[in-house]
């Protein structure tokens, strides 16, 4: 069984009963992967609304089906600031651009690439100056399931999302679609050295929190009055690698059924990601 343990630099008593970013690093792009001409589109309305409204983007083509452009101007007059820069384009040539069975609901571009972060970063991008909350995925490949995770870090204020540079998807239309506008608002921290950065985020006072269904004990009891959470989930399937879990101050699991032996992935990070706020609220 594990003991509960202060995080390096921290004293045993470290533990006591709207959204707005901090100063955002500028760095060169980095992708988890080659990305192809098809898949480089932001994509749908959730995801090129956010981008437009995104300061930290830079647009380097808009395109829209006349009729969605029209409706955009009656119904949300605003959301297109410069509708002179438009591309025009029919639903054949969206097709021809975008991925297959991409679902563009006549808007897609073309953006540079967001600000990147680095793992120092974290304290700067805190919600709030009483407590955070970070989440770091060990090989999570499907980007379904990272841009599902993304949006519920944005519905419950987690302050990152920490993701190994290989072996995690890249920034494409389909983990922005999923994210449904929360890539804009959730800062993606790539590193090159997970085990590394986990020791870092302990150095800086965050316990490290694994979930797992192995666990000893609930998730609401590992993270009880914690002011700062360091959330780790495993891939589809495998779970936390040996080494993630090693680094790991504690391990939580949720409440789940007997009927059903685990959730999938993003499941699990909304419901963890809820407990944790929920936590904060006490």
């Amino acid at each position: 069984m594990r003991t509960r343990k202060p995080p390096k630099g921290q004293k045993s008593n470290f533990f006591q009963g709207s959204t707005k970013r901090g100063p955002q690093r500028q760095k060169s792009a980095k992708s988890g992967s080659e990305t192809s001409e098809r898949d480089s589109w932001l994509y749908g309305d959730h995801a090129v609304l956010a981008a437009l409204a995104n300061p930290d983007r830079k647009i380097k083509r808009f395109l829209t089906t006349e009729s969605k452009l029209q409706y955009l101007m009656e119904h949300q007059p605003g959301v297109v600031k410069n509708p002179s820069s438009a591309e025009i384009v029919s639903n054949d040539d969206l097709r021809d651009l975008l991925p297959e069975q991409a679902i563009h609901q006549g808007l897609a571009l073309k953006a540079s690439p967001l600000p990147e972060h680095d793992i120092e970063d974290v304290p700067s991008l805190q919600n709030s100056p009483d407590y955070s909350s970070v989440a770091i995925l060990d090989q999570v490949t499907d980007p379904h399931n990272v841009g599902a995770i993304l949006r519920s870090a944005a519905a419950f204020n987690i302050d990152a999302l920490v993701l190994p540079a290989r072996h995690s998807p890249p920034v494409t239309g389909v983990l922005a679609r999923s994210a449904s506008g929360a890539l804009e608002t959730v800062p993606l921290i790539r590193v090159n050295n997970l085990a590394r950065a986990l020791d870092k985020l302990a150095d800086m006072g965050y316990w490290r929190i694994g979930l797992d269904g192995r666990a000893d004990q609930q998730l609401d009891q590992a993270i009880k009055s914690a002011e700062k959470i360091a959330l780790i989930l495993g891939s589809e399937g495998k779970g936390l690698r040996r080494l993630t879990e090693e680094k790991c101050d504690l391990m939580g699991k949720l409440p789940i059924s007997p009927k059903i032996e685990s959730l999938n992935v993003s499941n699990a990070a909304a419901i963890s990601f809820y407990e944790v706020a929920k936590s904060r609220l006490k």
